[in-house]
């Protein structure tokens, strides 16, 4: 695509502006509340992570929380993010939770694994400050045939199925230029017997590969296109009639902690932590 032509699709607001700038993503809350497609797409991404919480009281970290709205959704949720946002009840990183040992209920996500520069180490930490039963639940990036090509011809970010659980590409770059998009593909699908041995204090409960087209008529938070939030449900509607297993987008991850005693918790997670996994 020649450069002035994709110049005049990305978004004016954002055009040229330094990803990993907290200012940057305060402009991209503006965008995703001004298309309402593209907040159709998330207001249901939201309702989906609601839906898959473990029942009971408790709190619920939302890690990554940027320029989204998940507490118009969840009024309770804890929100965090590794940029110093407003709004935010804590600035925190997915490596070092500020919470006790089995203080959380669950943690959420929206993409935002993919941007994790070790994904063991995350799971790790996660496994000490989520109760047993709790969950962790995310919505991510997947590895299909369609995805791959879409990511890899009209995405910025690294889409890498042979890469590892970490990110070592990734060094010097800040906390959102960092990623690869497969990573949850990785850890929760080609590796998914790694991580059962690894980190048995988690089980997957489900992943549901979602949206093939959706995102791309929105025009996401980089270009100023996208459809009118009338079309949503029928974009949706065409969606269901595609096998979502190879041509999603997303994917729905649903995975929960083990009901394992505390002290073998500790004698798995304690002497690895913050290391990632061989």
């Amino acid at each position: 695509m020649p450069r002035a032509r994709a110049g005049w699709l990305q978004h004016p607001l954002t055009r040229g502006l330094d990803l990993d700038a907290p200012g940057t993503t305060i402009l991209r809350r503006q965008i995703i509340r001004d298309k309402g497609f593209l907040r159709c797409i998330y207001r249901e991404w939201y309702a989906r992570l609601a839906t898959a919480l473990p029942a009971g009281e408790g709190v619920v970290l939302e890690l990554g929380s940027g320029a989204g709205f998940l507490r118009e959704v969840l009024p309770a949720v804890v929100a965090s993010d590794v940029l110093r946002l407003p709004g935010l009840a804590l600035v925190a990183a997915g490596d070092r939770l500020p919470f006790g040992d089995g203080a959380l209920r669950a943690i959420v996500m929206t993409n935002v694994f993919h941007h994790l520069r070790d994904a063991g180490g995350f799971l790790r930490e996660a496994a000490r400050a989520v109760r047993a039963g709790g969950r962790l639940v995310m919505v991510e990036p997947w590895n299909t045939g369609w995805a791959r090509f879409v990511y890899r011809h009209a995405h910025h970010e690294p889409f890498e199925p042979a890469g590892d659980w970490t990110l070592a590409a990734a060094e010097g770059r800040g906390p959102l230029t960092a990623a690869n998009g497969a990573l949850p593909w990785i850890v929760f699908a080609r590796d998914r017997a790694r991580l059962a041995a690894e980190l048995p204090a988690w089980r997957i409960v489900s992943v549901a590969p979602t949206m093939p087209l959706a995102y791309l008529f929105s025009g996401g938070v980089s270009l100023r296109l996208g459809a009118p939030a009338a079309a949503y449900p029928l974009v949706r509607w065409v969606e269901s009639l595609l096998p979502q297993r190879w041509c999603a987008m997303f994917a729905l991850i649903v995975i929960e902690r083990a009901a394992e005693s505390r002290m073998e918790d500790r004698a798995n997670l304690s002497p690895r932590r913050g290391s990632p996994p061989a």
